[in-house]
């Protein structure tokens, strides 16, 4: 939001420095990035006027101006500009005059000297010599009003300064000059001074139907008509300037006409050539396959989600964003339809940044406009074109059509004296935040330490408790907040023995020589229907880059585009790991503080090992990393409780070599090698080796149980099954261990390990042997081979009679 200092003071005026009134703004959430000159630095140039002109005897292109500069005595000023004209008023640099720094970058001084032959006194300057604008066209013709030896600084108001004020979201009641001074009023105490006008008399009783179909983007929608004005009349110099120092290009008079409306009371509003609309106005959602030229030469598609003014054969504008160009107001425009609405912001949000352009209006309507007040700025809107393109006795003004369907409802917010003061730290009492609801315009009631206030139809940022302490604390100052150590007895809080903190699963798998990257949550579509077989990804509406289009469901395909990262630049060996969130369509999920209703979001930990299982080492023969190795680096991490894996098909892994990872029977995630077709997509000479698990569980963990040593000595036995080819070996150790614990005389079995596998002579050709390594022991006493044969007995007959093994010859 920019700003001229001078415009501010003409609603505001605190007594109090540039300086001082830019750090009061700063101080109170409104940062002011910038406060520069409207002008730089000149001197003795003053408002002249030109009396007679004759051609120079000795240049073709230059004239000798005989000029009145108010000083008594008649300039003779050799002048080359092509507008020069007998009776203007212009801007002229006296003998002596110091303008600013050229090309050179030093100043440039006005001296009486010759010119072909003729004594020039002095200079008439345009826009561009003064550094006001780049303008070049010829000298700056001043109204005729202009008094004749004024400081040309004073008449044009160039001790002034630029304010550019960096806003946060909520403070969409300071996108106006009227806002800011609301601010300043209320923080100093000065007298706001309204903008004044008078409501334009009803010469006429023409009026444009009007339809609301879409209560739901529009809440209320006012307009009216206007005849026989003159668009060609020239937009007043207080109102250029004024424009051109918040950074607003004047145009013509109408748009500039707006555009100041706007700026002044934050109102965008919008101007139809009325002798271009047919029929009447419908404000609805757009539909499917409509689409509209705007006023920027882009004709976009518009569809149901975004909100459109449409007559009965075309659509006019985009609803609160930007108008058409079917309907654009020219220099030859005679009769007008002037509308200011009021937009849901939320029917506004996103839609102009849908089709990559920003607009003044949508940056004010979807943070919230007043829908109080649309009447009494079209009376000022209305009051400035009367005044600037109204001739008298022919322009018509038509009444006001005033439609209200759907207005938001201000709800009472209520805050407590003891909580603002906890809050704020600072002891106030209730004449205090009186007083400061008071200077801010809220209206409030109030009774034992508990106000009630209702919100002004221009702040929509005031919902809660919490936003009426902010409106406390800034307008008391956070300076004047003492910075006071807390009395409140801090306590140690310790996080619970069963539960482990991410960071310290980042240092355990770190230690397992992973390192750790971050990457975005935008993936490619593609990496979905590859690594995690998703069809129906969530979407984004505007993604950063077209890539990035979908939010990951997996970690995996941003694992093996860090890989791809890591081979193009000559690493051959890769281990990464992320801890980050998915995100998936779930309607069970309800809105909550850290939920979105239809979206789960659970965090997921990933890693991904390539090539080389250690650095090539002379103590150690060089292999490719394989998934054993990478189970093992997850059994680590979950140690001590036991892990389950089982295979399984998964759209991102290898077909035989991947698993699902199962603990305490339920599924927490998968462990695999790459798909090989993912391999050659993708260019990776090896296949990776990747898992990827719930954080949820593994931060849960049993805590230490003791049991006794025993001091007697273990006995190993092993034991080889013959079982069909299709068993396989976890499913011969949940035998084992399920009869662990219903079968007594297998208690003393404290371990089991599969050492080998054997296909070949001696077993049939769907079969294969198993061999398994026991470890038994008792805490109680030395154990005695018929107990170690019966347990074997029982695991035997347990495997036979379960998954039909029998015991190798």
């Amino acid at each position: 939001m920019q700003f001229s200092e001078n415009w501010l003071r003409t609603m505001v005026d605190p007594k109090m420095t540039s300086d001082e009134l830019a750090h009061l703004l700063t101080m109170s959430g409104l940062e002011v990035e910038e406060v520069e000159p409207v002008a730089p630095p000149f001197s003795n140039v003053v408002v002249a006027k030109v009396l007679e002109i004759a051609k120079h005897p000795n240049a073709d292109r230059l004239n000798v101006c005989q000029v009145d500069a108010g000083t008594g005595t008649i300039l003779n000023i050799v002048c080359g500009a092509p507008n020069v004209r007998a009776g203007m008023k212009v801007v002229c640099a006296m003998a002596g005059a110091v303008l600013p720094p050229g090309d050179d970058g030093k100043p440039f001084e006005i001296k009486v000297g010759q010119l072909r032959g003729v004594e020039s006194q002095g200079m008439l300057c345009s826009a561009r010599e003064l550094k006001l604008s780049e303008d070049h066209g010829g000298l700056m013709d001043l109204p005729q009003d202009a008094p004749v030896g004024q400081n040309f600084r004073d008449y044009y108001a160039l001790n002034d300064l630029k304010f550019t004020i960096k806003l946060t979201p909520n403070k969409a009641d300071c996108l106006s000059v009227l806002g800011v001074a609301r601010e300043v009023s209320a923080l100093t105490g000065s007298a706001l001074k309204m903008p004044q006008y008078k409501a334009v008399p009803v010469t006429i009783q023409d009026q444009l139907p009007v339809k609301i179909s879409a209560p739901d983007l529009c809440g209320r929608f006012s307009g009216r008509i206007i005849r026989n004005l003159n668009a060609k009349a020239q937009t007043p110099d207080w109102m250029k300037r004024r424009l051109e120092r918040s950074g607003q290009r004047p145009v013509s008079a109408l748009v500039d006409i707006s555009n100041y409306v706007m700026l002044e009371l934050g109102r965008p509003s919008h101007v139809f050539d009325l002798a271009k609309i047919r029929g009447g106005l419908d404000v609805r959602w757009g539909r499917a396959g409509e689409s509209i030229k705007l006023l920027n030469g882009n004709t976009v598609e518009v569809d149901d989600w975004v909100g459109v003014i449409a007559a009965d054969s075309q659509i006019e504008s985009l609803a609160g964003i930007m108008g058409g160009d079917c309907t654009a107001v020219t220099l030859d425009t005679q009769d007008i339809y002037l509308e200011a609405a009021f937009w849901w912001p939320n029917a506004i949000q996103g839609r102009a940044r849908r089709y990559n352009f920003s607009t003044d209006a949508a940056h004010r309507f979807e943070r919230g406009v007043d829908y109080a007040t649309t009447v009494e700025h079209l009376e000022r809107i209305t009051a400035l074109i009367v005044e600037i393109c109204g001739e008298k006795d022919t322009i018509a003004v038509g009444p006001i059509d005033d439609h209200i369907v759907n207005l938001p409802q201000r709800h009472p917010v209520t805050l407590r004296t003891a909580r603002a003061v906890k809050v704020i730290g600072v002891a106030l009492n209730d004449e205090q935040i009186a007083d400061i609801f008071t200077r801010l315009g809220l209206g409030f009631t109030q009774q034992h330490g508990v106000f009630v206030v209702t919100p002004p139809s221009y702040r929509f940022d005031i919902e809660i408790e919490e936003d009426l302490i902010e409106e406390i604390a800034r307008v008391y100052g956070f300076e004047n907040i003492p910075a006071l150590a807390p009395v409140a007895p801090n306590a140690m809080l310790i996080a619970p023995e069963h539960h482990r903190s991410l960071f310290s699963i980042r240092h355990q798998i770190a230690d397992l020589d992973y390192q750790e990257v971050v990457n975005y949550s935008f993936v490619e579509a593609a990496w979905e229907a590859d690594f995690a077989g998703n069809a129906n990804p969530v979407k984004l509406l505007n993604p950063i880059a077209s890539q990035m289009s979908v939010m990951r469901s997996s970690l995996v395909g941003s694992l093996v585009a860090n890989v791809r990262y890591n081979l193009n630049r000559k690493l051959n060996r890769i281990r990464v790991f992320e801890i980050g969130a998915i995100y998936m369509h779930d309607a069970q999920v309800q809105d909550g503080p850290l939920s979105v209703a239809g979206y789960r979001q659970p965090k997921r930990l990933a890693a991904l090992a390539y090539g080389p299982l250690v650095d090539e080492q002379w103590g150690q023969d060089s292999r490719n990393v394989d998934f054993f190795d990478v189970k093992a680096d997850l059994e680590a991490l979950f140690a001590p409780q036991p892990l389950r894996f089982v295979k399984c098909a998964h759209p991102a892994l290898h077909p035989g070599r991947a698993a699902q990872v199962e603990l305490d029977g339920k599924i927490i995630g998968f462990i695999g090698e790459l798909h090989p077709r993912w391999q050659q997509k993708y260019d990776l000479p090896l296949a990776p080796v990747v898992f990827e698990v719930d954080s949820d569980a593994l931060q849960q963990r049993e805590l230490p149980v003791h049991h006794d040593i025993s001091k007697f000595q273990a006995v190993t036995r092993d034991l080889a099954l013959v079982v069909k080819q299709g068993v396989a070996g976890q499913e011969l150790i949940d035998v084992f261990v399920a009869e662990k614990e219903i079968n007594p005389v297998c208690n003393i079995m404290q371990a089991i390990v599969l050492f080998d596998e054997y296909r070949g002579r001696g077993l049939e050709s769907d079969e294969k042997s198993l061999a398994f390594r026991f470890t038994l022991q008792d805490t109680q006493s030395t154990l005695h081979d018929d107990a170690v044969d019966a347990a074997m007995a029982a695991l035997v007959a347990a495997a036979a009679a379960k998954v039909g093994a029998r015991l190798r010859s």
